[in-house]
């Protein structure tokens, strides 16, 4: 009788080599996980100020003391840094809106107390108008980013280091067609995306490449190399669409698996990397790692990352602007018959733009220059937050968001108007001698 062997352990498949079966089977299964809507998040950054004057840049170490400050704190969100040191507060995914909400004014609270007591704020502007623009992190991915970035513009450096946002995550939604199927949900994220940015413009350019745009931001983005930032074709089944798109996209960066730069190829994308093995540019064999960094280095407006990623709102004014969109955008996805309203009144504002992909279609360029002075826009907007007002009662919003909601909507939508053309809004960041840069 032999001895018994313990069989080998097994391979750890993140660091197999792919096949371009196994990357299409991997992106396919996961980019829309499928089931009734459930669970809401958002994710909100902020430029970090000095409170009492707001205009000039932060020292690096002044900054850098106001984000340890604010990691020390036992908080339910996950906060991060921006490269240019901008602060963000990722929610927990939650059941319902009160609880998202919740959860991250309590965190906001904290925040904000630890930087006063430095001497800092927090404000919510979706371009950061102060000069120069630094890069406060250094770290291999930001390294590669603006390597990749700088070779098609300064476009890059600006996203990176001056720009921010509030993105809403929604569920994908039901695998059966209808109103909250993930198909139709996919489809009105694209679509309603020009009406937010429209209505939640709030990066006013008034010199450079975007000089009287409402949202520069939008512009920025547009400016990004054409496949990184764009949406997939809307007119094929979701799941293939994105699959396609993802693998057919450049790499940005190859990790390096030691300390030391990363590797910025010219030219490849996911899917030749996996052809080739990477032999052409004198890189390893890709792997489901490697894969799964690629995803998080698409910043198309909306990202499918099982659930629906919405990152074209601007960073919002005042201490509770950052509860309009979520809610707004909660109401049109997880009501169905707000859904339904929406889903009919973007539609036919599309159906004149052709086939252009967002954000590089008619409609979003016209979003981010004028807001909601264009009248389409305006129509689409005020059907769109009067659906979601009567929607909020049914979904357990409390007063404070309902009240939120209405006057954003009596301030702004009605008057066909956005937070950008708001001034007074944008003060506190200018010199009071008129000196400084302005947004």
């Amino acid at each position: 009788m032999t001895e018994d062997v313990p069989a080998p352990p097994a391979r750890d498949r993140a660091h197999e080599a792919l096949t371009e079966a196994g990357a299409e089977d991997l992106v396919h299964g996961i980019c829309f996980k499928t089931g009734p809507p459930r669970l809401l998040g958002a994710e909100l950054e902020w430029l970090v100020l000095d409170a009492e004057r707001p205009w000039l840049p932060l020292a690096p170490e002044r900054l850098a003391a106001g984000h340890e400050a604010a990691r020390a704190l036992s908080l339910r969100s996950c906060l991060t840094v921006e490269p240019g040191g901008q602060l963000e507060l990722s929610s927990a995914p939650a059941g319902s809106l009160t609880d998202c909400v919740d959860g991250l004014q309590a965190d906001l609270d904290a925040v904000r107390a630890a930087l006063g007591e430095r001497g800092l704020v927090l404000r919510g502007l979706g371009r950061d108008p102060r000069r120069p623009l630094r890069r406060l992190l250094d770290s291999p991915r930001y390294e590669a980013m603006e390597t990749y970035f700088d070779r098609t513009g300064p476009a890059g450096r600006a996203m990176m280091r001056a720009s921010a946002s509030v993105q809403v995550c929604v569920d994908a939604g039901q695998e059966e067609p209808g109103p909250l199927g993930y198909g139709r949900r996919w489809r009105l994220a694209h679509l309603l995306g020009a009406v937010l940015v429209a209505a939640f413009a709030n990066s006013p350019a008034r010199e450079g490449p975007y000089r009287g745009w409402r949202c520069a931001r939008q512009g920025i983005w547009n400016d990004l190399d054409t496949r990184r930032s764009l949406a997939p074709p809307l007119d094929g089944e979701p799941r293939a669409a994105w699959t396609r798109h993802a693998l057919d996209t450049e790499v940005m960066c190859v990790r390096a698996d030691a300390d030391g730069p990363w590797t910025v190829p010219r030219g490849l994308t996911f899917r030749d990397w996996v052809r080739t093995g990477g032999a052409h540019h004198g890189l390893r064999p890709p792997t489901a790692e490697d894969l799964d960094y690629h995803l998080t280095t698409l910043f198309p407006p909306v990202r499918p990352r099982g659930h629906l990623e919405l990152r074209m709102i601007d960073a919002q004014p005042g201490e509770d602007g950052w509860l309009v969109p979520t809610a707004v955008t909660h109401a049109l996805f997880d009501d169905p018959e707000a859904a339904e309203t929406a889903y009919r009144s973007v539609k036919a504002l599309t159906d004149g733009y052709g086939s252009a992909r967002a954000p590089r279609n008619a409609l979003w360029h016209t979003a981010a220059r004028t807001g909601l002075a264009d009248p389409e826009l305006r129509t689409a907007a005020t059907a769109c937050f009067r659906a979601a007002g009567e929607a909020l009662p049914r979904l357990g919003a409390s007063t404070r968001v309902r009240d939120a909601v209405e006057s954003f909507t009596d301030r702004y939508v009605r008057r066909g108007r956005c937070p950008a053309d708001d001034s007074g809004e944008h003060e506190p960041l200018l010199h009071p001698a008129g000196k400084g840069q302005r947004p």
